[in-house]
């Protein structure tokens, strides 16, 4: 029996030991660590709510990247206030320091504890469960709540904890059942670690790419198209410039542009497996001659069909098509989250056909392309995930077997380490996910890459070898920035609003400091234009200073400000947004310099 702390170590209470059982020590600088704080924590949430708030119910309380959350079915909202008093009383419930014991129960037996004392939610819950588990319950004074555990020994433990906000929910996530109220928070093991992850969260709020949207002028989102954008002219350029960069790398990488129907009929999504896999997620619709078509979630079949025009040769392999294909998922409304989680995005997808001797040097080209984009944006820590089969797939082993394999002997022969996640890839093949740290370390999922050799078996597609034979092709599957949408939300974030010149909706504005310059503003704002750059003039009546101030809040990178000296001598003062002076210089030096500054990462690697 063990219990205690020592050097941060936690224990939960008794464990039986015998040979077969090994035994390690979790700290709470530990992952597993923070994941028992946390849970640990969750609990010491729904007892603070239980004895403010004796009529609302617990239900679910898991732990999530940075905290926990706890759904609550209560007759009102929670308000701010609400927070204020449930933390206060967490507070008090740590200094008592009550021990928390572990007890078994029978699933049947958990159902009538449940019951008998007006949790019918957790009842519920745990009526679902298999009839021959034993079940797992934690008891801290007057309060005990199901869990797997293991948690702290005492209350006491939990030191470092924060209540974050509350939202609505819903029972078992479906908008048809109960509305409840989920109170977020977070854990940590030190009050040093709680500080530093709040300074973050503060720092997030003011990166919010939803505010800086609305603030920049970017896009907007509207009830009548819940989950969808609408750009506004400054966001279409920066997305325009997003597909810009990425046809120029896809052209220098041997890539071609292809383009497919947004809807096609269902039985091509019956033949892909999509229908019967994913058909929750996606839109559909039924035309008069009653033939049922769907917008397409994804781009692959679509892709497929292209190959599957016309005969292919092993000599035109391996055929690399590229398409910013637009997609429609529907996504949960409570989900939505501005430009992060939406309905319809575009995709920078590309599917590669190539031999199986093929596919592990495009697996290694195409994860180099990634780091190497990556870099472009100024991601430079980025992690890599491997998939593998999940439980509910199509395709023999063996193939999964080739698939996994080819993965796996791409990144070992690039020395790259990788994260496994077991059971987690797609239902065709697997797959590595690229997760990038921003400036402010957190991490976000942006690119993929499926192998897959069931596509091309269900589609029938084939190419003919060296020896007239029909061969399968493989099929990659592989998107750089995810979805367009994402990325744009994420790039607003990492940068707070002030991007790169060359990624910049507005790269540069000439500001007149009278009227008698208004001519010669406009010329100035001309040249910049022709040599490619995005450039205005502002001539409106307005003091120089208010000027600056104004397009600096608005984060144009480059502010040049003309007079009756600059005209007279053909020159130009220039600025950058965050006020250093690069003086005065020649018209013709100063598009150079901006053109320079503002051309496309990777200009050298084209083609002559």
């Amino acid at each position: 029996s063990l219990a205690g702390r020592v050097d941060g170590v936690l224990v939960d209470t008794s464990y039986v030991i015998d040979h077969d059982v090994s035994l390690s020590l979790v700290t709470a600088r530990d992952e597993v660590g923070l994941q028992i704080l946390r849970h640990s924590c969750a609990h010491l949430l729904a007892m603070a709510v239980k004895q403010l708030y004796p009529k609302a119910q617990v239900t679910i309380g898991p732990v999530t990247d940075d905290g926990f959350f706890y759904d609550f079915a209560y007759e009102r909202a929670f308000t701010p206030n609400d927070l204020h008093l449930i933390e206060e009383r967490m507070r008090e419930l740590v200094a008592d320091d009550f021990p928390v014991i572990r007890r078994e129960l029978s699933r049947d037996r958990a159902v009538e504890f449940f019951m008998g004392i007006g949790e019918t939610y957790k009842a519920e819950l745990i009526a679902a469960i298999p009839a021959d588990e034993v079940l797992s319950l934690y008891r801290q004074d007057n309060f005990e709540d199901l869990c797997r555990g293991p948690h702290v020994p005492s209350t006491g433990k939990l030191e470092a904890f924060k209540l974050t906000k509350v939202s609505g929910s819903y029972w078992k996530g479906d908008a048809a059942n109960e509305p409840l109220q989920r109170i977020y928070g977070t854990c940590w093991a030190t009050t040093k670690d709680l500080k530093a992850y709040l300074n973050r969260l503060e720092e997030a709020g003011k990166r919010d790419h939803r505010k800086l949207g609305a603030a920049l002028d970017l896009f907007h989102f509207d009830e009548s198209a819940p989950g969808s954008v609408f750009w506004h002219p400054k966001g279409w350029s920066l997305f325009q410039s997003l597909i810009g960069y990425m046809r120029q790398r896809q052209d220098a990488a041997g890539y071609v542009e292809v383009n497919t129907p947004d809807v096609m009929d269902r039985g091509l999504w019956e033949t892909s497996g999509h229908w019967f896999n994913y058909r929750e997620n996606m839109f559909t619709t039924t035309t008069e001659d009653e033939r049922v078509f769907a917008l397409k979630p994804m781009n692959c079949p679509g892709a497929v069909s292209l190959f599957a025009h016309g005969l292919k040769s092993y000599r035109d392999l391996p055929l690399r098509m590229a398409e910013f294909g637009k997609v429609h998922r529907y996504e949960p409304s409570g989900s939505l989250h501005g430009l992060l989680r939406v309905r319809h995005f575009t995709q920078d997808d590309a599917h590669i056909f190539c031999t199986q001797q093929q596919m592990q040097e495009e697996c290694a080209s195409t994860i180099a392309l990634v780091f190497d984009i990556y870099k472009d944006f100024g991601f430079q820590d980025v992690a890599v995930k491997l998939s593998t089969r999940p439980v509910s797939r199509i395709g023999s082993d063996e193939t999964w077997d080739l698939l996994e394999g080819a993965l796996i002997g791409a990144l070992d022969r690039m020395q790259i380490e990788y994260a496994l996640n077991e059971g987690e890839g797609a239902f065709y093949g697997p797959k590595l996910e690229f997760v990038l740290r921003d400036a402010i370390g957190r991490d976000w999922q942006c690119g993929t890459l499926q192998v897959d050799l069931n596509l091309p078996e269900r589609f029938d597609i084939h190419y003919i070898d060296e020896k007239g034979a029909r061969q399968r092709p493989v099929m990659l599957h592989r998107a750089l920035f995810g979805s367009l949408e994402r990325f744009i939300g994420i790039l607003i974030e990492q940068h707070s609003g002030a991007f790169p010149a060359w990624l910049a909706p507005q790269q540069a504005v000439v500001l007149n400091i009278s009227e008698g310059q208004a001519d010669y503003a406009i010329e100035v704002a001309r040249r910049l234009k022709r040599a490619g750059l995005r450039a205005s003039a502002d001539l409106r009546n307005e003091k120089i200073g208010y000027k600056i101030r104004e397009y600096t809040v608005e984060k144009v990178p480059y502010l040049i400000v003309v007079g009756d000296k600059e005209k007279g001598e053909g020159t130009a003062s220039i600025r950058t947004r965050s006020g250093e002076d690069l003086g005065s210089q020649k018209l013709e030096d100063l598009v150079a310099l901006l053109v320079r500054q503002s051309a496309l990462p990777g200009d050298d690697l084209l083609p002559c």
